[in-house]
């Protein structure tokens, strides 16, 4: 980040350090919250996404499996609309990370929890339109709104932390789960740094899976409202941020 936090810059405790505090001003209790929560929004998301439309928001590499997939069978038109799901959820990471820049040379505090705030907006707005009529988005609006939120949800996470937090880059917290298991057995002298890495990304797995989980069974329960509950999630975690940003006039 251009601008690190300095520990003592806001004089607040724990839980609403998430989205104020930046790279190595950041503790491993910080990325944890971070990572346990917004994983298992996004998990959440992506599994309601497969539910309602087929595809999923969060997971790009199938995405641009079955994008090679369609083009080699020669359908041109569903290889385009996998093309769209990727297109969207990179203008979602571009566009978090416009704001962000931005915000960081003016000295905006709170841009990341606005970020979030921004992400609830998009999600209570798309569970609002649904409940109305569902013919205002459609499938295919909706899949690719989804996309464009979990872009936008992942740049954040990986900017405030400096990469150390991915809430939907699953096949890489994989990766680095095993490495760091090879690493915790066999590299004493590495055991120290292995298992603050193995514990966050055990926890985001955990909590993505258990998201969607929990995602299919609300929206079998109770359909787009699944959206609003995510929004109001997402609110109770970026609003008292934003407010304590705005409180110290940051």
């Amino acid at each position: 980040m251009s601008q690190g936090y300095r520990p003592g810059d806001i004089e607040v405790t724990g839980f609403w350090w998430m989205l104020i505090r930046v790279g190595n001003a950041r503790t491993g209790k910080i990325d944890l919250a971070l990572a346990g929560i917004m994983s298992f929004v996004a998990g959440a998301i992506n599994a309601v996404g497969f539910l309602i439309a087929g595809a999923f928001s969060a997971n790009m590499t199938g995405n641009v499996s079955a994008l090679a997939d369609e083009l080699a069978a020669g359908n041109l038109v569903m290889a385009l609309s996998f093309l769209g799901l990727f297109v969207a959820f990179v203008a979602g990471a571009a566009f978090a990370a416009f704001g962000i820049q931005a915000g960081e040379r003016y000295g905006i505090r709170s841009v990341y929890s606005l970020a979030i705030l921004f992400e609830a907006a998009l999600l209570f707005a798309l569970g609002m339109s649904d409940l109305f009529d569902s013919r205002i988005t459609g499938h295919e609006m909706l899949i690719i709104t989804l996309c464009f939120v979990m872009g936008l949800q992942n740049a954040v996470t990986t900017m405030i932390s400096q990469a150390r937090v991915r809430t939907t880059h699953v096949s890489g917290m994989a990766t680095d789960l095993g490495i760091g298991l090879a690493t915790l057995l066999g590299d004493k002298a590495a055991k120290s740094e292995a298992v603050p890495k193995l514990k966050l990304h055990a926890l985001t797995l955990t909590c993505f899976a258990a998201g969607g989980v929990l995602g299919a069974l609300v929206y079998s329960i109770a359909g787009h409202w699944v959206f609003i509950v995510g929004a109001a999630v997402l609110l109770m975690v970026a609003g008292p941020e934003a407010w304590l940003a705005r409180r110290k006039g940051q």
